[in-house]
């Protein structure tokens, strides 16, 4: 009996590793890669123009985008997109004080909420006026104002999303999270800005949180931890809008159409319906009780140092992961109409979020 037993428990666990294993190492190898182009560039020019967390996205694009890996190497590449991800936002939280975003005072507060419900608004208009959907138009205004896929995946069910419209927000999400994560440094000395308004700049323009942190690494410290608060403090406006649309949106939920399998990942909520795990994820909450343990002084000193290069380590991993799912020609098929709408929506919240720094006199 114990011989049987052993037979069918042991490959599951081999079977879950044999799974993720290829797609885990070309993360790896990409990682690998990054790592040793910012030694090259310390070497030939004494600084890291591009760091490695900038690097392993490029890099990570590139291959995808000249190669498509078979479906052996999609399972590690959505572990090191999402778990590896997700462990090391919740370290980063160790390395972050909440005193840091209350200094900003409670005007932060207020207008990040106004900003995003702003932006909703604008990118939902510039939706309609270019003749989408309605129902696609909420879904690129929700995830271009929130938090990209996460507000999608959220959003779809809720308004009964069909899955071509689905698949079109979060290609464009994908590509365009990468593009302004590499571009948005560059607004620094053109216009510029100080490490706390690239900060607050990055925290209310960048899809997700851990893109926050490729996105303000090459600039400072302190645009790192403002950046990562006020982008959390953003995502928590997921639960607010989704609310607010399972109350107002009946009448597009009356059409019959089919959520994309691959956005509830095995989760579909029921229609009307979303889960509470999708609008608080685990890590943010997980995130924010360790920047609470270090602000108390509950986490040891002498810890910080190798937390800190752990998080960091595992940053890159899944810099490499989200850039090996992005495939840049996946935005052709999606139409100019729906290219002009994201485009103009991002520009919109760009330029909001510019002038909430503006109206709040940070420095």
């Amino acid at each position: 009996m114990t011989t049987t037993i052993q037979r069918v428990a042991r490959p599951a666990g081999f079977e879950g590793l044999r799974r993720t294993l290829p797609g885990f190492v070309l993360c790896l190898a990409v990682t690998a890669a990054a790592v040793g182009l910012e030694m090259a560039e310390e070497h030939l020019f004494d600084r890291a123009w591009l760091e490695a967390l900038v690097l392993a996205i490029v890099l990570g694009t590139a291959v995808r985008t000249a190669w498509n890996p078979g479906p052996r190497f999609f399972p590690g590449i959505a572990f090191g997109a999402k778990t590896v991800l997700e462990v090391a936002v919740v370290l980063l939280g160790a390395s972050l004080s909440v005193a840091t975003l209350l200094a900003a005072g409670p005007g932060l507060l207020v207008g990040i909420a106004v900003v995003v419900t702003l932006a909703i608004a604008a990118s939902y208009g510039i939706g309609r006026a270019l003749g989408l959907h309605p129902r696609l138009a909420i879904l690129v205004a929700c995830g271009n104002s929130i938090c990209g896929n996460s507000a999608i995946a959220a959003t779809a069910p809720v308004i009964g999303a069909e899955a071509e419209d689905v698949a079109s927000s979060i290609a464009f999400t994908a590509v365009l999270g990468v593009l302004v994560v590499l571009g948005l440094p560059l607004l620094v000395p053109l216009l510029g800005l100080s490490p706390m308004q690239y900060g607050v700049l990055a925290g209310l323009t960048v899809y997700a949180v851990p893109q926050v942190l490729a996105a303000t690494a090459p600039v400072a410290a302190l645009s790192v931890q403002v950046g990562t608060l006020v982008k959390l403090v953003r995502v928590l406006m997921l639960g607010p809008v989704v609310l607010a649309l399972s109350l107002g949106a009946s009448r597009l939920r009356e059409e019959t159409d089919v959520v994309a399998p691959h956005v509830t990942a095995g989760e579909r909520p029921k229609r009307g319906r979303v889960a509470l795990h999708r609008l608080v994820p685990w890590f943010i909450l997980a995130f924010l009780a360790m920047a609470g343990l270090r602000s108390a002084g509950l986490i040891p000193g002498a810890a910080l140092p190798a937390i800190a290069a752990t998080a960091n380590v595992l940053t890159i991993v899944s810099m490499a992961a989200l850039g090996l799912g992005v495939d840049v020609r996946s935005v052709a098929g999606a139409g100019a109409r729906v290219t002009l709408a994201v485009v103009a929506s991002l520009l919109a919240l760009t330029a909001v979020s510019l002038g909430l720094i503006r109206v709040l006199g940070i420095a």
